[in-house]
């Protein structure tokens, strides 16, 4: 799914109206009869109370369409206008007058005012403002966003919740609507998956609002969400014919004394996703875990008895995934940096590998291109510096993804794929998978992926997103707490059988 920027949604908009001989009115009209019907669809005609703020601006308007029409059907609506500026849109001095045409005139709230009585079983809806926001909210308003959070009634915020920009993080954390449910327009916006300003929903639904298909559809986005529609083209089927080496030889180095099971969770994972071939390459102490706990698995012995100390090997692999449980011994640093300055093959860089990069940054440039970097924020951190907010994060990863001709891979919450000006969002996965080896088993599915001949890119899309949808078919039965690393390697087959599953049929009701 494309994720547009609001210069974007604005375009859209203005084609929208001027392709189809419409006024900016007919639009949000369209758009607040689809909301009406998404409330009308759940709710039946109960008689719950319902609090619609609006503001003053186009997304206030919208709350006055969804408020005349939850009116018409009968519904028990209070609509306050939060007057926080002389300022009024066109559409919403036209949608003020139409409310009124049923002798309701919504209250207005200026600072100074109490605010209106409500009760944690009503119903709020939040359209005080919308993806036009640009300035910091004042101080009364302040005040009603964290009176609206205090009652714990169910809010449902129109567009984004207020407060939250769709393009950099809010000044005052404080002066955001917390929305149960936001209804966004046509798509989710970027700053929907952030830690940092995903945290203001729990839940979000894009609503068609009529724009302009053709302009959606042809219209290319720097962001991506990506789930099963955009990753079943990626899927390279098994040939009849083939065998083990067609789908390539993956390397995983890595390992030291007492964490040999990040090896062995990566070259599981390696092999689960498809690869023809597994080597591990490790340390000595090693050798007996490994040829034990993964009898597919060929190993290779370093000289260290306890790190790897001096990497050399006689086979050829297609792709290597390096750095996890390698420990960042002196002797480990040394054998790193010459590795890198003669080897040739894409890498899969991951856990100590990267921190070794991050306290040597001159070996960066002995990375391949199109090599994948694994971090998470802590590495990442350390990779590219601090940064000021999540939007400063990403574009601080997009230069130095671009610098170095890298796919980087911010792992997380909604794990974000970055290449050159490009990112792609996951969409599986689930708190579960905040567990020791997680991303040991990443590393090994991506390594496998690259080692069949996907790219660097498609291996990281594809391959994030069939981690996370491992994780989400494990947690049946678990629960978060109990979701362990070697239960996602069990259930990669599961995610990939996932793929080409068609979605249940509602059951039929009986004649």
């Amino acid at each position: 799914m494309k994720i547009y920027s609001a210069a974007q949604i604005y375009e859209a908009i203005n084609i929208t109206i001027e392709k189809n001989k419409i006024t900016s009115n007919d639009l949000m009209e369209f758009a607040g009869t689809q909301i009406f019907n998404w409330f009308h669809t759940r709710m039946q005609g109960a008689q719950v109370p319902i609090h619609i703020y609006s503001g003053i601006g186009n997304n206030g308007g919208l709350g006055l369409v969804l408020g005349r029409q939850l009116l018409h059907h009968g519904y028990n609506v209070h609509t306050y206008v939060v007057n926080f500026s002389d300022k009024r849109t066109k559409d919403f001095l036209i949608n003020y007058d139409r409310i009124k045409e049923f002798k309701v005139w919504p209250r207005l709230l200026s600072s100074g005012e109490e605010f209106p009585e409500m009760h944690k079983d009503d119903i709020i809806v939040d359209a005080i403002f919308g993806i036009g926001l640009n300035r910091k909210t004042s101080d009364w308003v302040k005040s009603l966003i964290k009176y609206i959070n205090a009652s714990d009634a169910y809010t449902v915020s129109l567009d984004v919740p207020s407060g939250l920009y769709p393009n950099h993080a809010p000044e005052d954390k404080e002066a955001v609507i917390e929305s149960n449910y936001t209804l966004t327009g046509q798509a989710p916006k970027l700053s929907f998956f952030l830690p940092e300003t995903g945290v203001y929903m729990q839940q979000w639904e894009a609503i068609d609002v009529g724009l302009d298909q053709e302009y959606l559809q042809t219209t290319e986005t720097e962001v991506q969400l990506v789930d099963k529609f955009e990753v079943l083209p990626f899927y390279i089927p098994r040939e009849k014919y083939a065998h083990k080496g067609t789908y390539g030889h993956s390397m995983i180095m890595g390992g030291s004394y007492g964490k040999m099971g990040a090896v062995t969770l990566a070259s599981s994972a390696s092999l689960r996703v498809g690869t023809g071939l597994i080597t591990a390459y490790i340390p000595e102490c090693g050798y007996t875990i490994l040829q034990t706990a993964l009898p597919e698995a060929m190993v290779i012995c370093d000289a260290g008895e306890k790190n790897i100390s001096k990497i050399t090997y006689d086979i050829d692999p297609t792709v290597i995934g390096v750095g996890v449980g390698m420990g960042t011994d002196t002797a480990t640093v040394k054998a790193l940096k010459a590795f890198l300055k003669t080897n040739k093959k894409p890498l899969i860089v991951d856990a100590d590998a990267l921190n070794i990069l991050a306290t040597n940054k001159t070996m960066l440039k002995s990375v391949p291109a199109k090599s994948i970097l694994t971090p998470h924020p802590k590495e990442l951190e350390r990779l590219i510096g601090e940064w000021s907010d999540d939007f400063d994060k990403l574009e601080k990863a997009k230069a130095f993804a671009k610098k170095y001709d890298v796919v980087l891979i911010i792992k997380g919450a909604n794990t974000i794929t970055i290449y050159q000006d490009h990112l792609y969002i996951n969409n599986t996965g689930n708190p579960g998978m905040a567990t020791a080896g997680s991303g040991d088993v990443l590393t090994g599915m991506l390594t496998g992926l690259m080692a069949q001949g996907y790219d660097a890119v498609k291996a990281s899309i594809f391959g994030v997103y069939l981690h996370g949808k491992a994780g989400d078919i494990a947690l049946s039965g678990l629960g978060y707490q109990a979701l362990t690393a070697s239960a996602i390697v069990a259930h990669i087959g599961d995610a990939y059988l996932d793929l080409f599953q068609k979605p249940e049929e509602p059951p039929q009701e009986k004649a």
